[in-house]
């Protein structure tokens, strides 16, 4: 059985690290399959979708392979709506592969590392120590991470057409992970520009994307900001995913279908692998346009329509009938009834 304290916010076992991680593995790549399947999104969103949380993945298995065999660390999980690992977590990451050769340099070359393990299993019979364990771990990886793959705070996608029939010529998306929730958000902004080329302006973009739409807040004040700082960039609708939180056993926070899960696995009514995943898509688009300024420096802004928000709650078959038994109104005002998902097995 493996027990994990709720009011802990670290992995401290071995099990523990093999249990959570298989569970954020699975249940991300069952969300990426189930949100292509019922189209919730665009082809075009779809695709920069699983780009972003590709990277999530990598990253999170980075982390995996960092803290499987180290004794002195423990990696911290945010407990309180998300389940995702803290985002200190995927700091440490880059700060380690900034000083990748320094600790390269400090342990033991592979060879030599490779016949200490076969001289001990061969010859010896004896198990591999925890510490040549830790170092081997190590040394796959510092060798084999890459900084440019890790989730960063924030993480910038291109300005591309965006495809036929959508509400503007030009598509700019980006991600952020949210340090006060610890989870991530993925954000599209559609938009037309007022002059040649966007891609010339590129960097300003960016740098206004970065600076006042990295966190999670009130779509209208994001909107306000790009638009305000943007001249030129006219938006005409902009989407955000809020990606979880994950609820499962490592959970602790008010979320009720948390609550629900966490019960029913304490009842023994449900197995200890059971999980359900928050999904929200914000939208917020622009109804018409007006100019304010004097008569040689009129700028265009947006008129926002009000933010429509849809919820969904993906899930396995057994989990989605226990949250109608004990969360029928949050099942009820779903934007489409709970998604299936298929159940995690750990044997």
């Amino acid at each position: 059985m493996i027990t994990t304290p709720l009011d802990s916010a670290i992995l401290d076992s071995k099990a523990q690290y093999v249990f959570y991680h298989k569970m954020i593995d699975f249940t991300l790549k069952e969300l990426i399959v189930a949100v292509q399947a019922k189209q919730l999104l665009s082809q075009q969103e779809v695709l920069l979708f699983k780009q972003y949380t590709d990277l999530l993945l990598y990253s999170i298995e980075t982390i995996r392979v960092k803290y499987m065999y180290d004794d002195e660390e423990n990696m911290k999980v945010d407990l309180t709506d998300s389940s995702f690992p803290n985002y200190l977590e995927f700091r440490y990451l880059f700060n380690d592969l900034e000083l990748r050769e320094n600790y390269l340099g400090k342990l033991t070359d592979v060879a030599t590392l490779k016949e200490e393990f076969l001289d001990t299993l061969m010859r010896k019979k004896e198990p591999i120590a925890k510490r040549k364990l830790f170092e081997a771990a190590s040394i796959v990886y510092y060798t084999s991470a890459k900084k440019e793959y890790i989730f960063n705070r924030f993480v910038q996608g291109k300005i591309i057409p965006a495809p036929q029939g959508s509400p503007a010529e030009y598509l700019v998306s980006w991600s952020f992970y949210d340090v006060s929730h610890n989870r991530p958000f993925i954000c599209y902004m559609y938009f037309n520009y007022n002059g040649k080329d966007p891609l010339k302006e590129r960097d300003q973009i960016y740098k206004v994307l970065k600076s006042v739409a990295d966190r999670e807040m009130s779509l209208d004040t994001m909107a306000y900001g790009i638009d305000k700082r943007l001249p030129d960039v006219l938006p005409k609708l902009i989407k955000r995913i809020d990606l979880g939180p994950i609820h499962n056993v490592f959970a602790k926070d008010e979320n009720q279908i948390t609550h629900a899960i966490l019960k029913s696995i304490a009842n023994k009514e449900i197995p200890l692998e059971s999980y359900a995943i928050s999904f929200k898509i914000d939208e917020l688009k622009s109804a018409s346009e007006f100019k304010e300024g004097g008569f040689f420096n009129k700028k265009t802004f947006q008129k926002w329509d009000t933010m429509f928000r849809q919820r969904y709650v993906f899930a396995p078959h057994r989990i989605i009938q226990m949250l109608y038994n004990k969360t029928p109104e949050i099942m009820n005002k779903l934007a489409m009834p709970p998604i299936q998902l298929s159940e995690l097995k750990t044997k």
